[in-house]
């Protein structure tokens, strides 16, 4: 799985002009599925984001978590993550996973989440999102896992 994980101030997703998640600080988190991932990958992504020491103490250091700063995650599908660009101008997006499995693994990402932290909110899983966000920092993760990672 790849997620891009960006420190916000605040964050929001619309669909069809209508905002149907939005979080105060916290992590934007752009998610994407690829071919291979299973159950275990997306758990062991959750885990990581959880822990990831990228927010402030109060000595200015980044060395708290989402969990610790009570911050929300947006969670936000997107298979673009996958984009192959090495043979030409036209992203392949051939490395993400079928959307059936997409959207199972996003689902599945998205409950565990909500079972291990008190504020998750959503994009919706294949539709044209509009994704706002003022970035705090700016703070920019990229983290891919691999099945046997």
């Amino acid at each position: 799985m790849i997620t891009v994980l960006q420190r916000v101030s605040e964050a929001s997703v619309q669909v069809d002009g209508a905002v149907i998640g939005q979080i105060g600080p916290g992590l934007l988190v752009l998610l994407c599925a690829e071919q291979g991932d299973n159950d275990a990958i997306a758990d062991k992504l959750l885990a990581k984001i959880l822990k990831l020491r990228i927010f402030s103490d109060e000595a200015g250091k980044m060395n708290r978590s989402v969990q610790e700063v009570g911050g929300g995650l947006l969670v936000v599908s997107q298979f673009t993550l996958a984009a192959d660009v090495a043979g030409g101008n036209r992203p392949s997006f051939t490395q993400a996973a079928r959307p059936e499995e997409g959207r199972r693994l996003f689902d599945h990402f998205v409950a565990q989440a909500r079972g291990a932290h008190p504020i998750v909110q959503t994009g919706q899983f294949g539709a044209d999102m509009k994704v706002a966000l003022l970035n705090d920092g700016p703070v920019t993760i990229p983290i891919r896992l691999a099945p046997g990672a």
